[in-house]
């Protein structure tokens, strides 16, 4: 026969709160968003300025100003690497030119020239329009697929939203998800920032057609027509383009422009 004290004593145990290592799993919290953000930063470059990387190009500023260099893109900036190091005014060798993320408000323009590109770039730059003119299924498709994880991203993220809050009342999780709150946000907002090129339906039926574009230069409102090839939350690509970076003598070039300085305004034949 079983001892009472035996079954009382069970009873008593399940009725103990279970304990969670807290530290443990404010350590897994801690390394999952660290993994999570790298893997996302390096993946949020934003792609009309990646269509420029490693090319010849024209940094233009609001002010005016122009460097010339081969374009780096990192998700937290730019790199534009001169040809050669030169001395600047003050006797300093530089090799480069930096612009951060939180400073891409002193951009006007950047401007790819065609009588700049190499034998190797003028074929991968067809290849691009090509794509842009017909693009083939795969490419369609996944364009699709990716404009409608950006459509129903706000949605999906309520629904994130309200899972994580129906957790932090259950029990024993709801006291450990609140513990780690910072880290979740954290990892939501690492996640569906991947995903913060807006969709824009306006812009997207008219990619590989024929365009205006209005930008607003040294106070001025410019067109310039050209064909859309992209465009992202903060920039928009337009190819084929006469353009006169600086003022200088109009040229044919491919140009990326803020899109807070510019927008298609007329679709062509």
């Amino acid at each position: 026969m079983l001892d009472i004290s035996i079954i009382l004593a069970a009873e008593e145990a399940v009725k103990q709160p279970i304990k969670v290592d807290t530290f443990a799993i404010t350590v897994i919290f801690i390394a999952a968003s660290t993994m999570i953000a790298a893997f996302v930063r390096r993946r949020q470059r934003d792609k009309c300025l990646r269509d420029f990387e490693g090319e010849l190009v024209t940094f233009e500023d609001v002010t005016g100003k122009l460097i010339w260099g081969r374009l780096d893109v990192e998700n937290t900036g730019i790199e534009i690497k001169y040809a050669e190091a030169h001395d600047d005014a003050d006797g300093h060798q530089e090799k480069s030119y930096l612009l951060y993320k939180n400073e891409f408000g002193q951009i006007q323009a950047f401007s790819r020239f065609h009588d700049q590109l190499s034998e190797t770039e003028k074929k991968v730059r067809l290849k691009q329009i090509e794509q842009t003119y017909h693009p083939g299924f795969f490419r369609r498709s996944k364009r699709k697929i990716i404009n409608l994880f950006k459509t129903v991203r706000d949605s999906v993220l309520e629904v994130v939203n309200l899972l994580v809050s129906r957790a932090k009342t259950a029990s024993p999780a709801g006291g450990v998800m609140t513990a780690q709150d910072k880290y979740v946000t954290k990892m939501k907002s690492e996640m569906f920032g991947a995903m913060g090129a807006s969709f824009e339906p306006l812009l997207e039926k008219h990619i590989g057609n024929l365009v205006v574009l209005e930008m607003l230069k040294a106070g001025k409102v410019v067109e310039y027509s050209g064909v859309l090839k992209d465009y992202t939350s903060m920039f928009i690509e337009i190819m084929d383009v006469e353009y006169d970076a600086g003022g200088n003598e109009k040229r044919r070039a491919d140009i990326v422009v803020p899109r807070k300085l510019g927008i298609v305004r007329h679709v062509g034949e």
